[in-house]
């Protein structure tokens, strides 16, 4: 007898309901920019500071002392410098108009020298009935410019605010936090896993920390090399120069390129000649060049390398949601990503794609159509 044809089993949906809810995550994550955005740099500020409290701590001083002291030292070394960095931003902000005038001056004449750019001619004399012919151009750039001072008006006070919640809850996190591990990892049920939670959470503070100290001091150092070099230029504002230099290269690859063309346009607004023009740009380009090569190599060594493509992506996710801030933390976030999935067995392959250093060649693809499959090792990390 015939049993009975078992019904068809619905379609998968799961991948398709996993997609749409990360994309409803990310643009959710987009628009609490303002609220996670100080949450999640106070907690990359916390893996890289709690070593310094915990030494503290092992000293006798209590951790609600020893985080307070580290939050006044942090707060001692970034409002001096911004205070000092005050007066020559308000001097360059009141000369803006001044600088946008010459570089449009400069601007028209190298239209002129391109077919098909040239600007409308003036309006010629004894016709003063007539309209002149509007520079679209030029009508953009003041618009922008219009929509750029309100920005930055905005901006500074959502800046105020966001900074004070992040110094508030970076010295909260600091002073809880072996309570908030010890806590996490007493949840854990398992004592293995548990020893890998604290093993990774351990090793993400330590990597962390030690690329925010040496890329730190690096770009520290690019600034002040940066910023006497535009002095001996003649450039004004060299130490604002060197500080938006010095900010700007924690952003790998775009970060470089936004000093580029911020040091061609101030070429072009203070200098006339070409070789002076195209100066300040040529001394970043080289001394980016044996930094990014020479320097940063020998420093931060393989252990903290990455994968050029998966920083490049990483910086251009966090900064498509969350901007400048986003940038600024989407390499940490990658190195914090990198410690997890050395631990857990199902984010191997991710693994593969994040990891910079590759000390054996790749095999061939034809050899691997050849050989047999390799029976999986077993991760030292897998729970």
């Amino acid at each position: 007898m015939n049993s009975p044809a078992a019904p068809a089993a619905p379609p998968r949906r799961g991948w398709a309901l996993r997609g749409v809810f990360f994309l409803a995550l990310v643009f959710a994550v987009r628009e609490a920019r303002p609220l996670l955005a100080p949450v999640l740099i106070a907690v990359l500020l916390t893996l890289a500071l709690s070593p310094a409290v915990r030494a503290l701590r092992r000293h006798g001083v209590p951790e609600v002392l020893g985080a307070l002291l580290i939050v006044i030292a942090l707060m001692a070394s970034t409002v001096p410098l911004a205070m000092t960095l005050a007066r020559p931003a308000a001097a360059w902000w009141e000369t803006a108009p001044t600088t946008v005038a010459q570089l449009l001056e400069q601007l028209d004449k190298v239209r002129s020298a391109i077919p098909g750019l040239h600007p409308p001619p003036p309006p010629r004399p004894g016709r003063a009935a007539q309209a002149a012919t509007p520079d679209p151009l030029k009508e953009r750039l003041a618009s922008e410019g219009v929509a750029l001072t309100g920005l930055v008006l905005t901006r500074s006070l959502s800046f105020a605010v966001s900074f004070t919640a992040t110094v508030i809850l970076l010295y909260f996190l600091l002073a809880s936090e072996h309570w908030v591990v010890s806590r996490i990892v007493e949840a854990v049920p398992r004592q293995r896993t548990r020893a890998l939670v604290l093993g990774g959470v351990r090793t993400a503070q330590r990597e962390i920390g030690h690329w925010l100290a040496v890329v730190g001091i690096v770009n520290c150092t690019v600034g002040v090399i940066m910023g006497l070099v535009l002095w001996m230029m003649g450039l004004p504002n060299p130490t604002l120069w060197g500080a938006v230099t010095a900010v700007f290269c924690f952003v790998p690859y775009i970060g470089p390129m936004a000093v580029m063309a911020l040091l061609l346009l101030a070429g072009i607004s203070s200098f006339d000649s070409g070789a002076q023009v195209l100066g300040p740009m040529l001394a970043f380009v080289l001394l980016h060049a044996i930094e990014s090569n020479i320097v940063s190599p020998l420093i931060v060594g393989r252990r903290l390398s990455l994968s050029p493509v998966s920083v490049f992506l990483s910086v251009m996710f966090w900064g498509w949601l969350w901007g400048i801030a986003g940038a600024l933390i989407a390499v940490p976030l990658l190195i914090a990503l990198r410690s997890v999935c050395r631990r857990t067995h199902g984010l191997r392959l991710l693994r593969c794609f994040l990891e910079g250093d590759r000390r054996e060649a790749a095999p061939s693809l034809r050899s691997l159509l050849r050989r047999p499959p390799a029976k999986p090792r077993q991760n030292r990390y897998s729970t």
